[in-house]
């Protein structure tokens, strides 16, 4: 069994891979103060909630876009598993031919979904993660072109909630026509329709200046919502990054062939 853990600046996925199947997925908050032992025990309670036997775990890979937890559940998973984890970075192996200036600079979670993304669907592709940031990734086979990065969904209706007072805090869901008639209808009309329509125009612009492509498909929290007002096909896929983590660690543990 192979522990995979994606962490993120607002929550933290744990999903255990038996073979290809995904056993279980859980999410957990991104708590930058939280111990090794903190994170210990959160895991011990997730494998008892899905009756998984941690000791089963033969292996575990971990991405990380928040670098000070990455220490601290690095230790929690090697305290609880016994295995010392594989953490996404240089030195292994993806397979990702990566178009960039900086290649460190490219989030770890965008590598694992694009490893799965190419595995899985048609190319070229689109990938969309609607996380605390948007980004949106172009794929040529095993050729990672670039990406976009916009604000957040949740991010953005927080702050306009922050910041201008006589705006509620909203759940995100689509309003009753597409024209509020009072203050909370409005502002979901704009974060629901509003977002849906920005993906839909930023995947014509990528087309229009690199080609058509034969998928689109998009993960991540905040996505069902927005993509069911979407006029564009796009495929949901909520465990993208997890199956990129698998596939990953398969790659990196396979004995390597001798030439």
């Amino acid at each position: 069994m192979v522990l995979t853990i994606d962490i993120g600046n607002s929550s933290t996925t744990v999903g255990l891979f038996g073979g290809e199947e995904l056993a279980f997925r859980s999410v957990l908050p991104t708590c930058k103060s939280a111990t090794q032992d903190l994170w210990a025990i959160q895991l011990l309670d997730v494998f008892r909630l899905h009756q998984a036997d941690i000791r089963t775990v033969t292996g575990t890979i971990i991405s990380s876009v928040v670098p000070p937890v990455t220490a601290a559940i690095c230790g929690a998973v090697q305290f609880v598993t016994g295995c010392k984890p594989m953490v996404m970075g240089p030195g292994v192996r993806t397979g990702l031919n990566i178009k960039s200036d900086l290649h460190a600079q490219l989030g770890s979670d965008i590598v694992a979904f694009s490893v799965a993304a190419i595995s899985k669907y048609p190319s070229p592709l689109i990938v969309i993660d609607m996380g605390t940031a948007v980004t949106m990734s172009l794929l040529q086979d095993n050729l990672y072109e670039g990406c976009i990065i916009m604000p957040g969904v949740r991010l953005a209706v927080e702050a306009l909630s922050r910041e201008a007072a006589a705006l509620p805090h909203i759940s995100i869901e689509p309003p009753a026509s597409i024209l509020g008639h009072n203050t909370v209808d409005a502002m979901r009309s704009g974060v629901v329709y509003g977002n849906a329509s920005m993906v839909d125009g930023m995947i014509g612009r990528i087309e229009e200046a690199c080609g058509p492509v034969e998928t689109v498909v998009a993960t991540g929290a905040a996505a069902p919502e927005v993509l069911a007002q979407c006029r564009r096909p796009i495929i949901y896929d909520a465990d993208l990054l997890l199956s990129g983590l698998y596939l990953i660690y398969q790659k990196n543990s396979a004995p390597r062939q001798k030439r």
